[in-house]
């Protein structure tokens, strides 16, 4: 199949495909006599393990290497928890930190009158000037 049609099966942008190709996270396409790229269902199922591992939050990088354990028939399912297990705990670590950013910005937003007046103590925070409330 060309990758437009892989791209729709898959769920991911032909842009991707090529870029996936490049960093070897996809085998690149066998070439047709029309120079172009020919997929199977082997390179779909690929492109939809690494569409599901990027919407899982995982990096190309993570996403490279649970691919390569989900094709190694001979590894533990141990690696693969351990893995997980480091994302999640990356995952509560980064809502933590979304969350005090939420925390701050609603406490900034409720201390500016949002009227008229050029005082806005939004962008003194954001200056560095300690906000008057």
């Amino acid at each position: 199949m060309r990758i437009g049609e892989a791209a729709e099966r898959s769920g991911v942008s032909a842009k991707m495909i090529r870029h996936y190709e490049g960093l070897g996270l996809l085998p690149r396409a066998a070439r047709r006599d029309n120079n172009y790229r020919d997929y199977d269902e082997r390179d779909v199922a690929v492109l939809q393990f690494i569409r599901r591992a990027r919407d899982l939050g995982f990096s190309l990088d993570e996403a490279g290497v649970l691919l390569s354990l989900w094709r190694d028939r001979g590894r533990s399912s141990a690696k693969v928890k351990r893995l997980a297990e480091q994302h999640i705990a990356d995952l509560d670590r980064r809502i933590a930190e979304m969350r005090s950013m939420a925390d701050t910005l609603r406490g900034l937003a409720s201390a500016c009158r949002g009227d008229q007046r050029p005082e806005c103590p939004i962008l003194a925070d954001l200056a560095g000037a300690r906000a008057k409330h």
